[in-house]
């Protein structure tokens, strides 16, 4: 019988999931909308970029949001340990997402002409994942440091460890080559070939980056903590399926065909490697101090917290896709007609 921890975890994974694929294509389209001006290519996407996020962008955190509350309802301990060590690099996170939601909040004012809130925007597309993937990083042992009732964040061992740069790394070209994908997608549906011709380039140009960070985080990981990475390679099958997505992506952008299929493809990938990842870091969820068992809450307040959040995840896929389909995909506003 599958306990109410492993299910409210696996649920509060497929949150995660779903703000890695959301609030990517979002981060990424900020910083591509700033270059895309730099290179004085801007009148060729940010009309695209600008009609995708118009609907979206207030929902982007809702994935976070869901999983931040779970993840301290379930284990409260999280609380304790990530609360303390991730106060410096939250705090930016959050000042970084302030600035982030007054650009959106600005932009309806006519400020997107502006090049300094362009370039708020397209900075903090970038720094904002880099600034959350620290707790992935931490989640592998050896950073946080207890003594007696503290809990500190050792910053030089996190400053000058591989793995973490690898982490910061394979989070921000993620972030660019899902976006680029998608919006190379996004592109072909509003049958706008310059800008298509332009998002496929970005997608294949980030595509290798994504996977020469993926293997390189992976080296480093199996020097860092040898338990997940062995764990990891017993799922072989899952980051094999990850790499296949990712190859038939890569093959369909290259031939300029299927965009949707190569956005699956992409999903996919990701989906694969996430939850290689997440299996094999269990029954951790902060190394070594909490456990999946050891940090779970009351159980009737698990199974509490575990309808609860199903239920949540059943409206919030509906819903998204009725956005998606009554705007994103609504073949007049994709094309711009209304």
């Amino acid at each position: 019988m599958i306990s109410y921890e492993l299910t409210g975890i696996t649920v509060l994974w497929l949150f995660l999931y779903g703000y890695l694929i959301v609030a990517s294509i979002d981060y990424g389209a900020g910083f591509f909308a700033f270059y895309a001006r730099l290179t004085k290519q801007d009148h060729l996407i940010n009309r695209l970029i600008s009609r995708y996020l118009s609907p979206v962008w207030e929902i982007t955190n809702v994935f976070f949001v869901f999983f931040f509350v779970g993840i301290v309802g379930f284990f409260p301990d999280t609380a304790y340990y990530y609360g303390s060590a991730l106060l410096v690099p939250g705090s930016i996170a959050v000042i970084l997402l302030a600035i982030r939601g007054s650009f959106y909040a600005f932009e309806n004012y006519g400020s997107k002409e502006n090049i300094v809130y362009l370039f708020l925007y397209g900075a903090t597309g970038l720094l904002i994942p880099a600034s959350l993937s620290v707790a992935l990083t931490l989640s592998e042992g050896g950073f946080i440091v207890k003594e007696g009732g503290a809990v500190t964040l050792d910053y030089l061992t996190l400053m000058t460890s591989p793995l973490s740069w690898c982490i910061v790394a394979l989070a921000i070209v993620s972030v660019l080559f899902i976006s680029g994908s998608f919006l190379a997608f996004y592109a072909s549906r509003a049958d706008d070939q310059p800008a298509l011709k332009l998002m496929r380039t970005y997608a294949l140009f980030w595509g290798t980056p994504t996977i020469i960070a993926a293997l390189t985080a992976f080296i480093y990981l199996s020097q860092h903590n040898e338990r997940h990475f062995q764990n990891m390679m017993d799922l072989w099958w899952l980051l094999a399926l990850s790499v296949a997505f990712f190859m038939i992506a890569m093959w369909l952008l290259y031939k300029g065909r299927r965009y949707g299929l190569a956005f699956i493809c992409v999903m996919l990938q990701f989906f694969c490697a996430f939850f290689a990842y997440g299996i094999g870091q269990y029954p951790y969820i902060l190394d070594p101090y909490i456990t999946i068992q050891s940090g779970a809450t009351h159980e009737s307040m698990g199974v509490a917290l575990v309808v609860a959040f199903i239920g949540g995840l059943c409206l919030l896929i509906p819903s998204l896709i009725l956005v998606f389909r009554l705007f994103l995909f609504d073949a007049d506003y994709v094309k711009g007609k209304q």
